[in-house]
């Protein structure tokens, strides 16, 4: 089965990195692909929009304008300058990257959730899939505290709307480095380690699997660690 076959399916951060990657997988198989980033997106409806702001999600709801959602996908985040590398420090980073960085990774989604509902009600089985990562899990955090705070966030607010609303189906996938162009480069550069990333068609399956479900299941958390990984799932 193709991913998203048939769906209207909304991808944030569809410009870069997994949220391209995911994109591009989806502009052959979705009915109607709505692509939302701050730069110019090449698969789908480009939707130009800084998701952070109040005004990059007004801009968002206003261009659906109550036609039918089947999954929201947020797939965008971002993180501290030299996170991952051994010259982070909490100590040197200052609010407005403090506060960047939770808003992008945790209050976005939240934000375009609660402005998106009309348009997931029309569906007859609406998902919501958030983008995590193994450092939100439990005795698994990274040392970079904005980013980690927010992959943490992101798994309470899916629960939370669960529990609120019962009929859309919400899911985190919690991956370890995934095989985006920017994650290679940064292998290659010694950035991260030698190592082998997750691949890009991995990442779509397992997204394909939670948006193929049912209206009777929902798959809470996926969790995809590299072979080999110290991170216990």
């Amino acid at each position: 089965m193709d991913l998203g076959a048939g769906k209207h399916v909304l991808v944030a951060g569809g410009s870069r990195g997994i949220g391209l990657g995911i994109a591009s997988r989806l502009a052959g198989a979705a009915a109607r692909l709505w692509s939302v980033s701050r730069s110019p997106s090449p698969h789908g409806e480009w939707i130009q929009a800084d998701l952070a702001t109040g005004e990059g999600v007004a801009a968002v709801a206003d261009r659906l304008g109550g036609q039918r959602l089947d999954a929201l996908l947020y797939l965008g985040g971002t993180w501290e300058r030299n996170a991952f590398t051994a010259a982070y420090a909490f100590a040197h980073g200052d609010r407005a990257e403090l506060e960047r960085v939770l808003a992008v990774n945790l209050l976005a989604p939240v934000h375009l959730v609660h402005a998106l509902l009309p348009e997931l009600r029309r569906s007859p089985s609406p998902r919501a899939l958030f983008v995590g990562s193994l450092s939100g899990l439990d005795n698994a955090a990274s040392r970079e505290v904005a980013n980690s705070a927010s992959k943490f966030g992101l798994r309470g607010a899916a629960q939370a709307l669960r529990r609120e609303l019962p009929w859309l189906a919400v899911t985190v996938l919690n991956p370890g480095n995934v095989a985006t162009p920017e994650v290679e480069a940064d292998i290659d550069a010694g950035r991260f380690g030698p190592q082998v990333p997750i691949p890009m068609d991995d990442l779509a399956a397992a997204i394909g699997f939670a948006l193929s479900l049912s209206p009777a299941a929902v798959a809470t958390e996926i969790n995809l660690a590299q072979t080999g990984s110290a991170v216990g799932l």
